[in-house]
């Protein structure tokens, strides 16, 4: 059996193998979608969006298939409040300019971003577990979503004599060479992103039994934040050239595809538990950081002592995480 040290190096190398994978995956996939031709706009809420959520999806299903499914929901949450409050909160305090907020943000996701913390409370404290019954609820719920907003994208389009095209969701026209390229990419990180997975799930099984803490504890706190880590390095980037506004829709497309997919397919598979840790701490963390963001943001914009609301709620809520508080 390994030691500690050399498990708590594992699950570091692992995650970061992880979460570096899922950025090569994404931007290869990106790229490939473009070159076959497929819309920008589809491309965007699809293989972008999604993409930035690989690293909780591959996790939790590695944790089903571990043995390990009280992972999952403690992977989501802890995914989810590190997204509202260390996202959002880095780009508020970092952002060259005051931070604004698109109205369809607003008006449209924004409205499914707090109802899908409120479904997530109702559903998990119903039998303290997630049956596959509602976990088919959410992942047809997300397929409906998906309909509406690519629908909505269509009627947008339709009305203009252009089609929107995100600044990032452009490419030049690809040689065979460099598709071969894109294609080898994309194999080589799935297979990185796998293995970068499994050895995080099982470090984190092996560090648990160690010390003696809870699986969910883990993966509710070093897990979701190390998974979370590539919306916060964008967040900073991002910032630093003035456009943080584009993380707060990040974060809200992240977040409900987390609770509804990352949940869901999980889910699918197997019943997934809920400790009464996370629901008597986190649950209401969530609901509250969620709730937060939807009055903050009414009045199009986030200040900057906002976002160190945020960035306190967080580390309050991983001081009750270790019991510190």
């Amino acid at each position: 059996m390994d030691s500690l040290p050399v498990l708590l190096l594992i699950f570091v190398v692992g995650l970061a193998t992880l979460v570096k994978a899922s950025d090569f995956f994404t931007d290869a996939a990106e790229k490939i979608g473009l070159a076959i031709g497929l819309p920008p706009f589809i491309v965007g809420v699809t293989i972008v969006s999604m993409g930035t959520s690989l690293p909780e999806l591959l996790s939790s299903l590695l944790g089903i298939f571990q043995g390990a499914p009280e992972v999952v929901a403690s992977n989501v949450i802890g995914s989810n409040i590190a997204n509202i409050c260390l996202v959002v909160g880095t780009a508020a305090i970092m952002s060259t300019k005051l931070l604004r907020v698109m109205y369809n943000l607003i008006s449209v996701d924004l409205p499914l971003f707090v109802g899908s913390a409120f479904l997530f409370a109702l559903m998990a404290s119903s039998e303290q577990r997630f049956t596959q019954g509602e976990a088919l609820i959410l992942v047809i719920g997300y397929i409906v979503y998906l309909f509406y907003i690519l629908q909505s994208s269509d009627e947008t389009a339709s009305s203009t004599d252009e089609e929107p095209v995100a600044p990032s969701l452009t490419s030049p026209p690809f040689s065979t060479a460099r598709s071969l390229r894109e294609i080898l990419i994309l194999i080589l990180s799935g297979i990185f992103i796998f293995l970068g997975a499994n050895y995080t799930i099982d470090s984190l099984i092996q560090i648990s039994d160690r010390l003696n803490i809870g699986k969910d504890i883990i993966a509710i706190s070093a897990v979701a934040l190390g998974t979370s880590l590539p919306e916060l390095m964008v967040t900073i980037n991002a910032s630093l050239k003035g456009k943080a506004e584009l993380a707060v829709g990040n974060v809200i497309g992240s977040n409900i595809f987390n609770i509804f997919v990352v949940m869901g397919i999980p889910g699918l598979i197997t019943p997934l538990p809920v400790s009464d840790e996370i629901l008597r701490h986190s649950v209401p963390t969530l609901l509250a950081a969620s709730l937060l963001m939807f009055f903050i943001v009414q009045d199009n914009k986030i200040t900057t002592w906002e976002g160190w609301l945020f960035i306190m709620l967080y580390g309050w809520f991983m001081g009750t995480v270790f019991g510190l508080l």
